[in-house]
C-alpha cells in the first residue's frame, strides 16, 4: 500500500516525466512543494502557465520568445547577413551570452540520428535553406556539437548550402568547451582580448584551410 495520498502521487508522476529526474528526486521535489506556502506554491503553479500560455516558437529562427519574430529576430542592429545555426536552445544561450556574435540564429531542434528516428526532415534544415535564399544571407556558421551526429548535421548542411554560394564556416575544435566552461565559471572569464580571439577562432573555414 502506497504511503501518498493521491494527489502527491499525481505530482510524483509528473515530476518523474522531466528528463533526468527519478524516483527518489521526484519524491523530493514533492515533499519540497509541500512544505512551501500556499501563497509561494501558487506563485510557481501560475508561472508554469504562464510560460505555457505566453511562450512561442519563433517562426523564423525558431527560438522561443513571448513575440514573434522574437526579439533576436526583430533587433535591426545585428548583423542580418550572418546566421548562426545551433540544435538546440540552450546552445543559442551559450553564445548568446558570450556577447561576440551579433549575428542571427537558426535552431534545428536536434540533430540528425537516423538510429533514434531523427532525419533532416524531422529538424527545421528546409526553413533554414529558404532563409538563406530568401533573405540574402551572406555568410553561415555551423555550430552544431562537436560529436557525431553533430558533424553528420553540417556536413548534411553544408552540402545544401553550398550551391547557394553562401560562406559557410565551422564551430573550431575545442572552441565548444571552453565557451561553456566560461559561461559555467564567470570568475574565470576571460579578458577581451582574448575572448576576441576565441571568437575569431570560431570562424575557422569549414573545410579547415
Amino acid at each position: 500500500m502506497n504511503a501518498y495520498p493521491p494527489s502527491v502521487l499525481k505530482l510524483i508522476s509528473e515530476f518523474g516525466k522531466m528528463p533526468g529526474i527519478g524516483q527518489k528526486t521526484a519524491e523530493r521535489l514533492a515533499g519540497y512543494i509541500l512544505k512551501l506556502p500556499t501563497e509561494e506554491a501558487m506563485q510557481l503553479a501560475y508561472a508554469i502557465r504562464d510560460v505555457k500560455k505566453l511562450v512561442k516558437t519563433c517562426s523564423t529562427c525558431f527560438n522561443v520568445s513571448e513575440n514573434d519574430p522574437c526579439h533576436i529576430c526583430s533587433d535591426l542592429s545585428r548583423d542580418r547577413s550572418t546566421i548562426c545555426v545551433v540544435e538546440q536552445l540552450a546552445d543559442f544561450l551559450t553564445i548568446e551570452k558570450t556577447g561576440k556574435y551579433r549575428g542571427l540564429y537558426h535552431v534545428l531542434q536536434g540533430h540528425i540520428s537516423p538510429l533514434e528516428g531523427i532525419h533532416p526532415e524531422s529538424l527545421t534544415i528546409e526553413k533554414l535553406l529558404q532563409r538563406v535564399n530568401a533573405d540574402h544571407i551572406k555568410e553561415v556558421l555551423l555550430a552544431t556539437n562537436l560529436n557525431m551526429e553533430g558533424d553528420a548535421t553540417a556536413l548534411y548542411i553544408h552540402k545544401h548550402l553550398s550551391p547557394l554560394g553562401v560562406k559557410i564556416t565551422r564551430l573550431a575544435r575545442g572552441l565548444q568547451r571552453e565557451v561553456i566552461l566560461s559561461m559555467r565559471m564567470p570568475r574565470l572569464s576571460l579578458m577581451p582580448s582574448m575572448a576576441e580571439m576565441r571568437w575569431q577562432a570560431f570562424k575557422v573555414n569549414f573545410n579547415g584551410r
